[in-house]
Parts: C-alpha cells; structure tokens; sequence
C-alpha cells in the first residue's frame, strides 16, 4: 500500500480567477499542468467575465 501524503506536502497553485491557493487533487493527477482554476465556479465565472468580441 502507498504511502500517505500530507496535505502541506502537495503541490498547489493560485487561482487565475479568484486568487485563493488550492492544492493538487487526486482528480488532477494527469493534466495538473493545465489546471488554472480552483473549482467549478470560477472556471463558469472567468468565462462569463470575458468581453465578447
């Protein structure tokens, strides 16, 4: 069995669109890379607050 990690020992990003720190999740774990949002929400929200051309 694997070893447990602590939560301090993940990596963790900034949120592009609300600014808060969010760390990795296991659901992340192939494209943690191209991850900019910390949920659901602000990746609906960042798109709604673009203007439309």
């Amino acid at each position: 069995m694997p070893r447990m990690r602590k939560k301090a020992d993940l990596p963790s990003k900034t949120c592009a669109q609300c600014g808060l720190p969010f760390t990795w999740r296991k659901k992340w774990e192939r494209d943690w890379d191209s991850v900019k949002y910390c949920s659901e929400r602000c990746r609906r929200e960042s798109k709604s607050a673009r203007p439309k051309p």
